[in-house]
C-alpha cells in the first residue's frame, strides 16, 4: 500500500497552512482514489479477473482505476454515459492515460441494448448479471471498502498531528461524493477528537452531500463541517475565481488541481476570515492529470489570471 505520504507548509493570505501531500504517494496511484482503492490493491479477489467501473470519460477515479487494474493485472472496464470527440481525439489528461493503462472504455450511447437506461442501470441489469468474473467499484469509489484506506490515512493525520504537538487541527478537503471526509471525520470522532474535518460540496449543494454522508456512515455526529461560500459553482463549468485561485496556489511551489481544489481553497479563505484560530492541513488528493485537459480550456476562455 501506498503510504505516509509527505507533509508540506506553504504560506497562503498570511498563514502557514499544512498540506498533505497525497499527489506524491507514488507516480502511477496515487491522491484521493488511491486512499478510497487501497483495499482493493491490498487484498485478492480469487476469480475476478475484470473491474468494473463507471463515471466521466474525463474522471481522475477513470485513471486510478486504470492504473489500480494494471497494478492487479486485470482488465477495466469503464462505463460512460457519452465521449465527447475531442476528448476521444486528445492525447493527454484521465482518458488517454488510462486507454494507455489497457482500460476498455465503454460508451453505452453507443450499445443497442440501452433501452434509455442509465449507466449504473446498464451495469446493474445488463453487466453484472451476466457474468461473475466481475468485481463492481461503485462511481468515485463511494463504498464501505473506502474506509480501510481512508482510516488508514487518518492514522497517518494523527501520529503525524502527535509528533509536532498540535492538541487541536482542522482538516480541509473537498469532496465530491464525501467518501473520504466522512469516513476520515468518523475516525477522528473516534480517536483523536481534537481534529475536525471541514470539507465543500463540488458536485451538488449541502444537501446532496449530506445524503452522501448518510448512505455511508448514518450517525451525524461523525459528519464532517460542510462549508459554503454565497455564490453557488456548478461542477465542471468554468469560473474566472477558479483560475485565479489556482495560479495563485501556484506561487506556493504547489500544483493543485482545477476541478476541486480552487473551490476548496476558496472555503479555506472564508474560514481563515471567519476567525478560525486552530492550525490547518489541507489534503491535496492529486488529480492533476486532468489540468492536462482543464488548463487550455480556462486559456481559451480567459486570457490569464488576474
Amino acid at each position: 500500500m501506498f503510504v505516509n505520504s509527505p507533509v508540506e507548509s506553504i504560506e497562503f493570505n498570511g498563514r502557514h497552512i499544512f498540506v498533505k501531500r497525497d499527489d506524491l504517494l507514488s507516480e502511477t496511484f496515487s491522491g484521493n482514489k488511491a486512499r478510497k482503492f487501497a483495499y482493493f490493491l491490498e487484498n485478492e479477489f480469487p476469480g475476478k479477473s475484470v473491474l468494473i467501473g463507471h463515471g466521466s470519460p474525463v474522471a481522475n477515479s477513470l485513471y486510478s482505476m486504470s492504473a489500480l487494474a494494471k497494478l492487479k493485472g486485470v482488465q477495466l472496464e469503464f462505463y460512460v454515459d457519452h465521449i465527447a470527440e475531442q476528448v476521444i481525439n486528445s492525447t493527454v489528461g484521465n482518458y488517454a492515460a488510462a486507454v494507455a493503462n489497457g482500460a476498455n472504455i465503454i460508451d453505452i450511447s453507443k450499445m443497442a441494448d440501452r433501452q434509455e437506461r442509465s449507466v449504473i442501470e446498464y451495469i446493474e441489469q445488463k453487466v453484472l448479471p451476466e457474468r461473475d468474473d466481475c468485481l463492481f467499484v461503485p462511481e468515485g469509489g463511494r463504498c464501505e471498502y473506502a474506509r480501510y484506506g481512508v482510516h488508514h490515512l487518518a492514522q497517518e493525520i494523527i501520529t503525524w498531528s502527535q509528533a509536532h504537538n498540535l492538541l487541536q487541527l482542522s482538516v480541509f478537503l473537498p469532496s465530491g461524493t464525501g467518501t473520504t471526509a466522512v469516513f476520515l471525520n468518523e475516525y477522528f470522532v473516534q480517536h483523536a477528537p481534537g481534529i475536525q474535518v471541514f470539507t465543500c460540496a463540488c458536485v451538488g449543494d449541502r444537501q446532496y452531500l449530506k445524503q452522501q454522508f448518510n448512505l455511508l456512515v448514518s450517525d451525524a455526529s461523525m459528519h464532517p463541517h460542510i462549508v459554503e461560500l454565497d455564490k453557488k459553482y456548478h461542477f465542471g463549468k468554468l469560473y474566472r475565481p477558479f483560475y485565479n485561485m489556482y495560479y495563485k496556489l501556484l506561487m506556493t511551489g504547489i500544483e493543485f488541481e482545477l476541478l476541486y481544489d480552487p473551490l476548496g481553497w476558496m472555503c479555506v479563505e472564508k474560514l481563515l476570515d471567519s476567525g478560525l484560530e486552530q492550525p490547518m492541513l489541507y489534503i491535496h488528493q492529486g488529480g492533476l492529470l486532468g489540468n492536462a485537459t482543464m488548463l487550455p480550456r480556462y486559456q481559451r476562455k480567459y486570457d490569464r489570471a488576474l
